[in-house]
């Protein structure tokens, strides 16, 4: 993670809590954390979520890798050491969404534990929902929308997670989805039922 080169600064308390927004709300932000190899599924899922959830009168947003790579982390590459800073970027906006009492969806390759912990390390104790979509690298491959890893096995593209680059999988992460075994809309219904078993919305009354 970097360090701190701001100094002489204090954190300003506003006159707004947490709890008194997530009671607004009716609901508890969280931070639900997709990790993958790129074509598992996760922004499909994530989207599908957040519209599940805003159809449900919830507030959600989705964090997706390449969406915040247009605006918020354009300046960054696909080094280790730039990896490690997009999703420090993003823990800490996740962060500010969960205060917020938004429910914040984000979809990263990020491929380290390193920096999957750390950003689990920002957040209280329940705030952070890692859910590992694990699709085989062949499914991957397979589905490629992007020609991405086309462009890795030629060589065209370095630093790729899964061909050129390592990818370390969660070793206790709060759901592992077998993306190639369901569709977008059931990965989407068991993270809804995390988020409800987790309290941070409500039951459904009937399904």
């Amino acid at each position: 993670m970097a360090a701190a080169k701001a100094t002489n600064i204090v954190w300003h308390e506003g006159h707004v809590s947490r709890a008194k927004r997530e009671k607004l709300l009716t609901q508890a932000g969280c931070l639900v954390w997709l990790t993958g190899l790129p074509s598992s599924g996760k922004s499909t899922i994530a989207f599908t979520v957040e519209h599940a959830l805003v159809a449900r009168g919830r507030v959600a947003y989705v964090l997706d890798g390449d969406n915040v790579r247009h605006g918020l982390n354009k300046n960054l590459g696909f080094s280790a050491e730039d990896r490690a800073e997009n999703i420090r970027r993003i823990g800490e906006v996740g962060k500010l969404f969960v205060d917020a009492g938004i429910l914040a969806i984000s979809s990263f390759v990020s491929p380290y534990r390193l920096d999957r912990d750390g950003v689990r390390g920002m957040l209280d104790r329940g705030d952070f929902l890692e859910v590992f979509v694990d699709t085989p690298l062949e499914v991957c491959e397979e589905r490629d929308p992007k020609g991405l890893y086309r462009k890795a096995r030629a060589g065209e593209i370095p630093d790729f997670t899964g061909i050129s680059d390592p990818y370390e999988p969660p070793e206790n992460p709060e759901l592992v989805i077998k993306a190639a075994e369901c569709s977008p809309g059931d990965a989407a219904q068991r993270i809804l039922d995390m988020l409800e078993s987790q309290g941070k919305i409500l039951k459904m009354a009937a399904r």
